[in-house]
């Protein structure tokens, strides 16, 4: 677990404001540290530390629904400017984070830009008049302040007026000769001035009082006012007045256009945000539509409240989002093909020939107890040895399985099992690491930058996930949520160079019918995604098939048993022999002792047994890098798949499948029902509209239904609503008899 401790230290809580201060206490508490911890830290902020205070508020922090976490205390020591290393010598811890979110500047190599002072030329008057027609229009009403009170040695700014529109301040200002407190009042030269930026309804000055919501306020005083300058004008933003404290920040209005207050207390955040990624401290408090800013064309304590700019960056929020997110989005630039048309880029080389590449992803779909995981464990077995996987050659290099379901012995023991079972020797299983995630697997989108982080250093040709359930992100049946899932895929093949091999299960019901690329469970994402999607379906293989293979299963067992005890085995055996159940089992008993024939018909029968548990499989295949290839039958004999080289499961149907001939005779049963039905309403209609709702003669049903007389006496005969009546000449229905 990472230390807050460690993690607090980072952060100086002078620079914190009040509402972040209390977050690392509730933090604290919440992840189990004592109060202690908390009030030696805050005790580093000497102005605003007081003794008891902390153990007070701690007392009174009783978690809630949304609880404050120590993920909060990272955030806030990163937003401070604290980065951890992205990579460490030690194995990282399972909670441990990687933060790949960056600004578009690196405050370290910020080159400052002066801000300059006005000099004799300064008219106060016409700077404030500027700033109103830059800001509001004529009719809108002005908040502003030019009184203030004495409260702990600062000076702080009165309510003010706001009951004056822009149209009504700037014709007085110009006509003042320059007294700007002939307008507004007199200020108080140590203070300053302050004014609204945003316009109101002379009811008042509160947030709900603001008519419109459109600028908002950035400030910081954390870096020297050069620094700021030069950030603020890099990053772009639509600065509309760029207006100078008279103390040690900048305040920069910047145009937002929110259409009502939640959209902008979203585009605030979003402004606040990019600013601290990119290395500018904002006050925070400073979010409200209606907070106060300095006025320029005053004076404060000897120093000029004036306007450095107008005008800077991007024309509009949307304008500057858009390019910010460009600048941001490490998306490549599109390509000119006619440039690299003579010099193609090299394919990437086959990871499994004929079906995926280095760097691709793979799914094995199929239903539960098909195998799957120990199909992909061949899989990464034959990698590691570099031979083939159910007749596919695979590449040889390391491999990374990632085991979720498994407990860490059955899933070691799973692995020498197959080794045994396929008759390979363990040659290179120093190219096999095995991540054990049993009880810690966490959301995709949270294991990939951990997992990204463990292997960025081991050259893995292919990172095995069993099974993705375990890790699913949202909900499995919407497109959009399970697309994003699959991303983090992407994300693990770029950053790693390697290829990514997953598993998925089926949906429920039989599958035979369904094409391969939609058995998958959930969203048609998982069939669409993968570069190439190998899917598992269940043959059902009939009793004759059954006893072909468990009397060759015996004959093979009693084969390998005589052998090597029978010294003139050559001779007596023939090759006929050894494919004959009771030939095999007669030169057995010919050639061996009572206890050794009794020895090997029970390891034959053993054999035979086994082979009747057995399961029959198909592999089907979507390629996208590849041209498709034949289904493959294999038969799952525990723990390994072999493929069917006899040929005696090509002819089984998947369950679910329908053969053509019954295709055909349900299509036309089907289209004859549905003429019936259609006859059947036509003649509904006839008799109900033909005379106007009354019985209808056959020849006003003959003309209605354009045919025959025939035709329409013979629909009715064959109708079972209807019949016709020959002494009345009409045609009644049959239930109002």
């Amino acid at each position: 677990m990472v230390d807050l401790r460690e993690t607090l230290d980072e952060i100086n809580p002078a620079e914190l404001d009040y509402t972040e201060w209390v977050q690392c206490g509730m933090a604290l508490k919440h992840e189990g540290y004592d109060c202690g911890v908390w009030d030696s830290w805050s005790s580093r902020d000497h102005a605003r530390y007081r003794d008891g205070e902390c153990v007070k508020k701690w007392n009174g922090f009783h978690g809630g629904g949304t609880p404050v976490t120590g993920g909060t205390i990272v955030k806030i020591a990163q937003e401070h400017g604290w980065a951890p290393p992205q990579f460490e010598s030690r194995a990282l811890d399972w909670d441990d984070e990687i933060n790949y979110e960056k600004g578009i500047i690196d405050p370290n190599w910020v080159e400052d830009r002066e801000v300059r002072a006005p000099n004799g030329d300064w008219n106060p008057t016409r700077e404030l008049i500027t700033y109103l027609e830059l800001l509001f229009s004529p009719a809108e009403y002005v908040g502003y302040v030019t009184r203030c009170f004495e409260k702990g040695g600062k000076k702080l700014p009165a309510t003010g007026n706001f009951g004056r529109t822009a149209g009504q301040l700037i014709e007085g200002l110009r006509k003042c000769n320059g007294d700007v407190g002939a307008v507004l009042g007199d200020y108080n030269p140590d203070a300053g001035a302050w004014i609204r930026f945003n316009p109101f309804d002379e009811k008042g000055i509160k947030n709900e009082n603001v008519t419109n919501y459109r600028f908002c306020l950035v400030e910081s005083d954390k870096a020297d006012i050069d620094r700021q300058n030069a950030i603020l004008r890099q990053l772009e933003l639509p600065i509309v007045c760029l207006v100078h404290s008279g103390n040690k920040s900048l305040h920069a209005i910047v145009r937002v256009d929110a259409g009502a207050y939640d959209e902008y207390r979203k585009r605030v955040d979003y402004i606040y945000g990019v600013c601290k990624k990119n290395g500018l401290e904002i006050d925070t408090q400073n979010r409200n539509p209606s907070r106060l800013s300095r006025m320029p064309g005053v004076t404060r304590n000897g120093q000029k409240q004036y306007l450095v700019d107008t005008n800077i960056g991007k024309a509009t929020f949307e304008e500057w989002c858009d390019w910010y997110e460009s600048e941001t989005d490490d998306l490549p630039e599109p390509e000119d093909l006619s440039a690299l048309w003579d010099d193609l880029p090299d394919l990437s080389p086959s990871l499994v020939d004929g079906i995926l590449r280095m760097g691709h992803k793979m799914l094995l779909a199929g239903p539960s107890k098909a195998g799957k995981s120990f199909a992909l464990i061949e899989l990464v077995i034959a990698i590691a040895e570099g031979r083939d996987w159910l007749g596919w050659t695979c590449k040889k290099g390391k491999v990374l399985y990632v085991n979720l379901e498994l407990d860490r012995a059955s899933c070691l023991h799973r692995f020498k099992g197959v080794y045994a079972a396929l008759g390979w020797e363990p040659d290179n299983i120093k190219n096999i690491h095995i991540w054990n995630l049993r009880g810690k697997s966490c959301p995709m989108d949270q294991l990939a930058p951990k997992l990204i982080r463990r292997a960025a250093k081991q050259s893995y040709v292919a990172i095995v996930i069993d099974p993705i359930y375990k890790v699913i992100t949202g909900d499995e049946n919407s497109a959009d949520q399970m697309a994003r899932f699959c991303n983090q895929f992407d994300k693990v093949c770029t950053e790693l160079g390697c290829a990514v091999i997953y598993c998925h299960h089926h949906s429920k019901g039989a599958q035979g019918g369904k094409r391969s690329i939609d058995r998958s469970s959930g969203s048609g994402v998982f069939g669409r995604d993968p570069d190439a999607l190998l899917d598992m379906i269940e043959l059902e293989a009939t009793e004759d098939i059954m006893k072909h293979q468990s009397d060759r299963a015996f004959c093979e067992a009693a084969c390998a048993a005589l052998r090597p005890l029978a010294a003139d085995y050559d001779d007596e055996v023939s090759q006929d022999d050894e494919l004959s159940r009771a030939a095999i089992s007669k030169a057995a008993e010919r050639l061996l002792k009572p206890e050794q024939y009794r020895e090997l018909m029970r390891v034959a029968e053993v054999a035979a047994d086994n082979a009747m548990r057995k399961t029959a499989w198909r592999i089907e295949g979507t390629l996208r890098e590849f041209p498709g290839f034949p289904p493959k039958n294999m038969w799952f004999d525990y723990p390994v798949h072999c493929v069917d080289d006899s040929g005696a499961l090509a002819d089984i149907d998947a369950d679910g499948v329908t053969p053509p001939w019954q295709k055909g005779k349900d299509k036309r049963k089907k289209q004859a029902e549905s003429i019936r039905k259609n006859k059947s309403t036509e003649l509904e209609d006839a008799y109900i509209n033909s005379n106007f709702g009354e019985p209808p003669t056959l020849i006003q049903l003959k003309e209605y239904l354009s045919c025959s007389e025939r035709s329409a006496r013979d629909r009715v005969q064959k109708s079972d609503k209807f019949y016709y009546d020959k002494n009345s000449g009409t045609v009644l229905r049959k239930n109002d008899e």
